[in-house]
């Protein structure tokens, strides 16, 4: 099976899963996650109607942008270094990852050079897996504090990665978690700033939807298994 028909699946599984618990599709993005895929099959991908993409590294990114460039919008979905920020800002247009004070201050340094604003997405790591980066929700607070006090990050939601399990149902708590923290942020910052959950993957996206996913980052539902 092709990806244009995958994708036809899986964008009918979000129908289903919004109809259940009474959602509109149009309330759920659908990040199409290219780590490993090749060019032509990323522009075959955008050829049946991709327009998010998320990349896990930023140097495979920078290969990919110069083939592909703005036809689509670029999110940065991975764990991202220091180091690499100052090529992050140039080509991405949304950054899932934000997880430490220190990346803050370097995003805030490099876009502040860029003359360039990010909408941002405050990584947390709901499940408290040693093996998953995330900021701990105890420090949740204070992390989005310092993301809203930056000049050039627009804090717009947040986002998580649960534990791969058989049986989804066994995760829907992370999901209904990280709800409850963004409801709780806007309540304690008086606004409702922060609107997006990124949250639900190939195995569990549907019951992330029932609990409020606003992006789902589908990767190998799409274009199968990679190594």
């Amino acid at each position: 099976m092709g990806v244009a028909e995958n994708l036809e699946k899986v964008r009918k599984r979000i129908e289903a899963a919004c109809e259940r618990s009474g959602r509109d599709p149009s309330e759920v993005k659908l990040v199409a996650v290219t780590k490993t895929v090749p060019v032509e099959i990323i522009e075959e991908a955008i050829s049946a109607g991709v327009t998010d993409i998320g990349e896990n590294r930023v140097q495979e990114a920078r290969t990919k942008y110069e083939a592909i460039g703005n036809k689509v919008r670029w999110h940065m979905i991975g764990y991202l270094q220091r180091n690499k920020v100052k090529y992050a800002v140039r080509i991405f247009d949304m950054i899932h990852s934000v997880d430490r004070i220190e990346l803050v201050k370097e995003l805030e340094k490099r876009l502040s050079k860029e003359n360039k604003t990010m909408p941002v997405l405050i990584e947390v790591n709901v499940a408290g897996e040693k093996t998953k980066h995330g900021v701990d929700p105890r420090d949740l607070f204070s992390l989005a504090q310092e993301v809203l006090g930056s000049k050039h990050l627009k804090a717009i939601g947040l986002m998580t990665m649960a534990p791969y399990v058989e049986d989804p149902e066994e995760v829907r708590w992370v999901f209904k978690k990280l709800r409850e923290l963004r409801d709780e942020l806007n309540e304690r910052f008086g606004e409702e700033v922060f609107s997006e959950l990124s949250m639900g993957m190939s195995n569990d996206f549907e019951v992330a939807i029932e609990e409020g996913a606003t992006m789902v980052r589908i990767g190998t539902a799409i274009f199968g298994e990679r190594s």
